[in-house]
This record gives structure tokens, sequence and C-alpha cells, in this order.
């Protein structure tokens, strides 16, 4: 009996032992969360008090405010102004819009770089992320081996380097920018301002790397690349699940919905993100209205996880797909977001006095599985395609920069430093490169030249250069490919000019070079090498022969 009860024993040992080893073999890509929320669970709701500032205005001249929003992975189509909109211009984006028709449109307005984080570290600093070595976006490491091994329903899969392995910190808390960079808070909140960050940070977890470190007086924030919008199965939300996606698969996994006060414990918001992050952006606001304050809003609509308002997505009866149709309530909520903070500075009294920048922090992402996104560029996030990192882009500034205006010479997000700093007249680091330039001066007429001789973007092996009229491409894994364009003549890149003019290939080619050799080493290794098709969002079966572009991460 004893012998029995003993082999009894063994055998529920093996079965729970065997049940373990499948579970993790199936969810081991859920690690990063589950940490995540035993390290820091997530508090109910609570009100966020916002420091007041003067009861009444000091007299006199006061420095303008400054406001700039930034949308997360929003496609270049996705806005009305230019006569497109998310699903054939179902969902108007006036408000938005509103911000081109009072300022100045940028017609050629370049992101940091194709993807979140450097991008944002661009924003931040005025300087090429890879110059400071902040090449790759800050992901965990089961991340980088899910989408790295995944494979997709056309066989196809990445490359994952695991001889790197060791050399990737296993906290994705530490991968940040350098603590030495100077970041746009700092810098405006020694001119004199108040300083206020809402939403999405990406860049650093660390003690000196969170926005509190980094200049900014009060934040309501999360950390990571991604939150969820609201709880899962909220009877209030919409989702879309892309099933063929691995990204997706991981944020689901691992998200909360959840912000965090001036570095406190994180809590729930007290509804769905994107409005939630708007109304408090209104109260901070209304709480600064007496002193010159400069707020960095950071919505991360409308990247994935796919979550919508039920009333926004029943607004849309007319849009038949269920997954485009989460995604058009999304920017919806995004369009009505940022005009409540444009009335917000009318009722306050400060819309003539705000310099607003609106823009994307890169284009649309390829694997939600969406066409048209993007149009009429080629190309996705992670892409130097026109449709990775050709957003849009306005400023406003009643009174100093021209209504109704269009700017027509590339400008870049690494240009949004320098013009914030002037317009509040704060001093620039004189002690490194500064990549951008105030471009108050040439909305203005006072300088007739280009701001950019060049504007060049780096991501492990792929890299991009714009000069003048041309656009080279150049890939060196898994394999050697360059593509070269003339954006005057071809704005879509549809013809490739590189073996058709060598010379001007060969010129490009050394420059890009040159200045690649200018940035840093990167920080942390590249683990995950990915495929790409330009042409097609991932949901569409593969086609013979198309351009595919690999994406290091």
């Amino acid at each position: 009996m004893a012998i029995r009860k003993r082999w009894i024993a063994l055998g529920a040992v093996a079965v729970v032992a065997l049940a373990g080893y499948v579970a993790f073999q199936n969810y081991w890509y859920y690690i990063p969360g589950i940490i995540g929320r035993i390290k820091d669970p997530v508090l109910p709701n609570h009100p966020v008090t916002w420091a007041a500032g003067p009861a009444t205005a000091l007299a006199g001249p006061r420095k303008p405010n400054v406001v700039f929003i930034l949308a997360d992975d929003l496609g270049f189509n996705d806005l009305s102004f230019n006569g497109g909109g998310v699903a054939g211009g179902v969902v108007p984006t006036p408000r938005i819009n509103s911000i081109a028709r009072d300022g100045t449109i940028f017609r050629n307005g370049y992101a940091g770089n194709a993807t979140c984080a450097p991008s944002r570290a661009a924003i931040m600093t005025g300087r090429y992320a890879t110059r400071m070595g902040f090449e790759f976006t800050p992901t965990p490491q089961q991340f980088e081996k899910l989408v790295a091994t995944y494979v997709y329903p056309d066989g196809s899969h990445g490359i994952y380097d695991a001889a790197d392995e060791d050399k990737y910190p296993i906290d994705a808390n530490t991968l940040t920018v350098p603590p030495r960079e100077i970041m746009i808070g700092t810098l405006m909140k020694r001119a004199g301002y108040h300083t206020l960050f809402l939403g999405k940070w990406h860049l650093g977890g660390t003690p000196d790397t969170r926005p509190e470190a980094k200049g900014f007086d009060e934040t309501l924030s999360f950390l990571a690349g991604a939150s969820l919008y609201a709880n899962t199965g909220d009877p209030n939300i919409e989702e879309s699940r892309q099933d063929f996606d691995p990204i997706d698969k991981f944020l689901w996994a691992n998200l909360t919905f959840s912000v965090e006060n001036n570095g406190g414990q994180h809590f729930e918001p007290s509804e769905y993100m994107t409005d939630y992050l708007g109304k408090e952006a209104v109260k901070a606001i209304h709480a600064n209205r007496n002193r010159p304050f400069f707020m960095y809003l950071a919505f991360n609509a409308v990247h994935t996880p796919l979550q919508a308002l039920k009333s926004d997505y029943d607004s849309l009866p007319m849009i038949k797909d269920h997954r485009l149709r989460v995604y058009a309530a999304m920017v919806k909520s995004l369009e009505r977001n940022v005009g409540r903070v444009l009335d917000e500075l009318k009722a306050d009294g400060l819309d003539q006095n705000t310099l607003v920048i609106f823009t994307s922090d890169n284009g649309g992402a390829y694997y939600i599985g969406l066409p048209e996104i993007n149009k009429p560029y080629r190309g996705w996030k992670a892409t130097f395609f026109e449709g990775g990192i050709h957003v849009p882009f306005f400023m406003k500034w009643p009174g100093t920069i021209p209504a109704g205006a269009t700017y027509d010479k590339p400008v870049g997000h690494v240009d949004i430093f320098s013009t914030t700093a002037a317009a509040a007249g704060a001093a620039l680091p004189t002690d490194r490169k500064i990549d951008g330039v105030n471009l108050l001066p040439y909305l203005t007429g006072k300088d007739a030249d280009a701001p950019h001789k060049s504007l060049f973007f780096r991501s492990g092996p792929y890299a991009t250069l714009l000069e003048g009229d041309w656009k080279i491409q150049v890939m060196d894994k898994p394999f050697h490919k360059v593509w070269l364009f003339n954006l005057k003549n071809d704005p879509t890149e549809k013809v490739n000019l590189a073996s058709a003019n060598p010379a001007q290939t060969a010129m490009l080619l050394k420059e890009l070079r040159r200045q690649s050799a200018e940035q840093a080493k990167p920080l942390w290794p590249s683990l995950l090498l990915g495929p790409q098709a330009v042409d097609r969002p991932l949901s569409y079966p593969a086609k013979p022969g198309e351009e595919v572009i690999w994406w290091a991460n």
C-alpha cells in the first residue's frame, strides 16, 4: 500500500511538472507581465491633484506656453487634413486639423526614427537617437525572442541572435536614454516654466531616466512602450485581437491598465485611457493658467492593443470590418481629446499665447493589418520608406507662426527641441551636437534656406539619408540592398534609381556611411531581425518577389 501511494504521489508530481512544462512552453512570454504585477501591483483609481499656480496672472508680458501633443503610430492617412482619413474619411478630424489651419503644415515632416522610443529620444533631446546609442526600441528579451521566432502563415520568420543574449539586460527598465542627455523638460524648467508630462514615456525606467528626473515637475504616465486602454472584458469596450501578430500576443499577455502619478505606485485610470489623459490634461492646463507651462501630452492612441469605447464603435456602423471599426473609433477618441485641450486653452484665455505642436512618433504599423493607414506612401512603422517616417506635423502660435501656411522643405522631430527652446528663451546646451534647428525663422520668412542639408536615420544594419530631393536607403543584413529615390519626382518611392544612377548612388552612399560613422555604438545589442513587406500589411498573404526590409531591434 505504501509503495502504491508513493507511486501515485510520484505520478501526481510528474503530471504537475509536465503541465508546468507545457504551460511554460506555450506561455513563457507572459513572464514580464507576471513579474511586473508582483513587483508593482495596480491600485484602485484615486483622484489626481495638479499643483495650482498663482491665483492671478502676473502683470506684464508673459512667456508663451508650449503644448506638445504626440500621437502614437498614427498613420499619415488617419487624419482628414489632406483629403484622406481613416476608413475613407468617415472619421473627420477637424480639431486636429485646426492646428494646421491656424498654423503651419510641414508637408515634409519626418519622424525622429521609424519606431517609438528612438523617435521620442530625438524629440526630447534634439539629437539623433543613434548619436547617443539609443538605437533600438526598449523591449523585454521575451518580446525579442517571440517576435523573432514566430512563424507566420506564409512560413516566414525572423532571425534571433542568441549569441548576444548575455549582453542584453534582464530588466527592460534599464534600456534607457543615457542619463547625461539633457531633455526638453530640463531646458524648459531652467527657463522658468512649470513642466508637465502625461502619457507614454518609453525612454527609461531607472531613477535617473524617468520623466521626474528629466525636468518634469508633475507626471501622470506609464513608462513602458504601450498600455491597455481599459481592463479586458469591460462591457463598455470593443477589442480587436490580431492572432496573426506576435507583437499583439505579447501586449495582451503583459500590459496593464494603469498609470503612475509623480513616480508613485501604479493605479487604474478612472476611464478609457485616451479620454482620461485628455481630461487630466485639461485639469493641468487650468491649474497652470496663470504661469508659463510646458506640457508634453503623449497619447498612446492609436498604438496596439486595439481597444475602443463601445460608444465610439457604435457610432460607426458604416464600417463593416471589425478591426478597422475599432481602429477608427480610437482615432475618433484621439480627435475628441485634442479638441478638449484646444478648448481649454481658449476657455482660459491662453490660446493666443501658446505654441501648439502636433505630430506622430512614426507611421502606422504593418502588424495591425490595415492597408491604407499610410496612404499614399509605401512602407510602415519600422521601415524608412515614407510610410514609416513621413508623418503629420503641425505647429500653431497665433501672431508668430503664419496661419494657413504650408512649409515644404524637409524638417524633423529633432527640430522640436530647438524650436521650443527658442520660443521660451531657453539656452541650448553647448557641450554636445544638437541635430535639430529652430524652425521659427524659416516659418516667419526670416531665413529662406533649407533648415537641413540632410536628415539621417539608422536602425542597426538598415540606414537612410535624405539630401535635397534624394533619398537613399541601405540594408546590409541579412543581405545587401540599396534603394535610391528622387522624392521630388517620385514622392511615393515607386521607382528605384540605384542601378540607373550609379554616380548619385555612390555619392549619397558615401555621405550616409560618413554620417553613420559619427553615431555612437548601440547601448545594447539587437537580438531580433524581422522581415516586413513594404507593400502589404501583415494580415495579407505574401506575394512572390515582393519588396521586403528587415527590421533590427
